[in-house]
């Protein structure tokens, strides 16, 4: 008898928050000081999918340990890898592919990838769980959401983003890494969003990526060859970063990933910069709130 390949929940929390200038993937949102992670944690496992791997690093071990533990106790399947120890080193972590692949050896099947300090909205981790699959035929599937660019831009300051283009049957034909969007001054059409590499003005309805994916093993592991040629290339710089939907769609590209993008019209709430926090927590707020009225509808009916 075969046992099933277990699905897991890889949270990316590596990264060094030196904009929100502190442990942001910590960052108490509420209520009874969760994190964004612990609500990721927590949808995940009413989606099916119980096992949890968090890709930190050294320096954050205890301090993760200790607050999953406070928030989940000791029934959570957790393995925790370090990205800075998968290595080589660098100040500079090498990006959010290198973190999937510094965890890949700990994978035996497909997994749902995100970031740690992103909330994709009440339904965007079950609507990505119920596609993983492992490929029947000789081309691998992922899929990943494709969030609104307007739902995804703070009120102030600039962010990046993978704007995406996709076909008519919803599979994703290009991907292209935009950097300094923000929100301009509402013109005669209404709001403006502009971006800086490469420029030009972007629709708010236009599809990106918010780094949340349904991978399968098959692309996980195509991951780690992409990485060494990426290292090859990049091994002497303290900036490149071998990022995850880049690989991604150079796996599409070249024909080894069909990648399907889910629409989606949920909010996202993410932490980039320090000033995020408190709309952070006014957004879980009225998230709490929501849960708590269909709570009574449902026990009224």
């Amino acid at each position: 008898m075969t046992t099933e390949p277990v699905i897991s929940l890889l949270l990316l929390a590596g990264g060094l928050g030196s904009r929100f200038g502190g442990t942001k993937q910590l960052a108490n949102v509420g209520p009874e000081g969760s994190a964004i992670l612990d609500h990721s944690i927590r949808e995940a496992a009413a989606a099916g999918v119980t096992r949890v791997v968090v890709v930190g690093r050294t320096d954050l071990d205890r301090d993760i340990r200790r607050h999953l533990m406070a928030q989940h106790g000791d029934d959570l399947d957790l393995v925790m890898v370090h990205q800075d120890a998968f290595g080589p080193a660098r100040a500079k972590p090498w990006g959010t592919g290198h973190a999937v692949v510094s965890a890949s050896a700990l994978l035996d099947g497909p997994a749902v990838v995100l970031n740690a300090d992103d909330h994709y909205g009440p339904t965007g981790i079950a609507r990505i769980a119920a596609t993983v699959a492992e490929p029947s035929g000789s081309l691998a599937v992922a899929s990943m959401l494709g969030f609104r660019l307007g739902r995804t831009l703070p009120a102030t300051g600039t962010v990046s983003r993978g704007v995406c283009r996709q076909d008519s049957g919803g599979r994703l034909v290009g991907l292209v890494e935009t950097h300094g969007i923000g929100r301009d001054s509402d013109g005669p059409q209404g709001e403006v969003i502009r971006a800086a590499d490469p420029p030009g003005a972007l629709s708010p309805d236009t599809p990106v990526s918010m780094n949340i994916w349904a991978l399968p093993l098959a692309a996980i592991e195509a991951l780690r060859e992409q990485w060494t040629a990426f290292h090859d290339e990049h091994r002497d710089s303290e900036t490149a970063e071998f990022l995850l939907p880049e690989a991604l769609d150079e796996q599409r590209a070249g024909g080894r990933l069909s990648i399907q993008v889910l629409d989606t019209d949920e909010d996202w709430i993410g932490i980039t910069n320090r000033e995020d926090l408190e709309v952070a927590r006014s957004a879980f707020a009225v998230l709490a709130q929501g849960r708590a009225s269909s709570s009574v509808d449902r026990a009224e009916r």
